[in-house]
């Protein structure tokens, strides 16, 4: 008899012990849900941080506590009024909110199976892309004037506001404006093609058009602030090389160029990593002149190795036969080289017929 007290009081001990522990798991989880995507920099008020603080970081572009996050202690410093002993109390409170630690492999990769395909509007390049332009990440695409990569930026802007289920974001579109081609009756063409409303199609595409390289910089600040105040799937950058081939000239300034270059895909990085935007940037192409005669293709993308170890996936374009393009895997962490035949329609970017 008193075996069986024994029993049951050991039983009551465990279940009474376990019933904290699911508690703190429940907990737990709800503390997860509740910073999944981008914190807002409010949150970082507390004892040793103060509102005017605060105020002064969203000032200087930092809308977030992944962006303080992610900041050097020398820009935090940068910022007046922000001490060393401020910046570094800042850091401390961000690094609390904002896992910044190592992780295994395994969780890695279920946070990776959340990440969002946005469909390009061709069966074949989104095979090719395995599903289409990975959001969270930069994807670059470079090729001669008329390959079609405008094209697919503005079917990319229309794509983004699709449901998940039909290839889309569910978010809004930003769009950098470099060379002036940016035609919003092309998206209202294509918003025709998927039964949307065109004019929430446009209201939903945030446009700016950029004058030169510094205002190109600036723009990604006011993209900040409008990306923590709404849900946006995709930034277009076409083309993020233009306006630093004029702005800049000779060997004489090649490395200025590419250090402000560099800056500006950095801050691309960041919002990528931030709100988890799909960002497309276009580049140009320019002539090989060291030994072109023995190369395939003597065109090359401009922004030497900065663009190249910036861009996570970099997809190269060119001209077929008839009125088709093609896209090559240029280079990709997880895409097999391998290249996709499109064609660009009043509808936007769809497959060859006999496709």
């Amino acid at each position: 008899m008193s075996k069986q007290k024994s029993k049951k009081t050991k039983e009551k001990e465990k279940e009474e012990v376990a019933e904290p522990e699911s508690q703190q798991q429940e907990a737990s989880n709800a503390t997860a849900n509740e910073i999944v995507g981008p914190i807002l920099i409010d949150k970082l008020v507390g004892s040793a941080i103060t509102a005017a603080d605060v105020k002064r970081l969203r000032e200087a572009g930092f809308n977030t506590v992944e962006s303080v996050a992610f900041a050097t202690r020398r820009a935090l410093m940068a910022i007046k009024g922000i001490s060393e002993n401020k910046a570094d109390k800042i850091i401390e409170a961000a690094g609390k909110l904002v896992p910044m630690g190592f992780t295994t492999a395994t969780a890695f990769n279920v946070a990776r199976s959340d990440i969002i395909q946005i469909s390009t509007g061709s069966k074949n390049l989104d095979r090719l892309l395995d599903g289409g332009i990975e959001t969270g990440s930069i994807t670059e695409l470079f090729g001669e004037f008329r390959t079609g990569k405008t094209q697919l930026c503005h079917q990319l802007c229309v794509t983004c506001q699709l449901p998940f289920d039909q290839g889309g974001g569910e978010g809004k579109a930003l769009y950098i404006d470099t060379e002036g081609t940016f035609r919003p009756e092309r998206c209202l063409a294509i918003a025709e093609r998927y039964d949307l409303n065109g004019e929430d199609v446009l209201d939903n595409i945030a446009y700016a058009r950029a004058y030169n390289s510094d205002h190109q910089t600036k723009l990604l600040v006011q993209a900040a602030e409008m990306m923590s105040k709404s849900r946006f799937a995709l930034l277009v950058v076409d083309s993020a090389t233009a306006l630093y081939r004029t702005d800049y000239s000779g060997r004489g300034e090649l490395a200025e160029r590419q250090m402000h270059l560099a800056r500006f895909l950095r801050q691309l990085m960041r919002l990528a990593d931030e709100f988890g935007v799909a960002v497309v940037i276009t580049n140009q192409v320019v002539a090989s002149v060291d030994g072109a005669m023995f190369q395939a293709d003597p065109k090359k993308p401009i922004g030497g190795n900065i663009m190249a170890h910036a861009s996570t996936t970099r997809l190269k374009f060119r001209k077929s036969k008839e009125n088709e393009r093609v896209c090559q895997v240029y280079d990709s962490p997880n895409l097999a080289e391998a290249e996709a035949p499109f064609l660009i329609t009043p509808e936007g970017i769809s497959d060859p017929k006999e496709s």
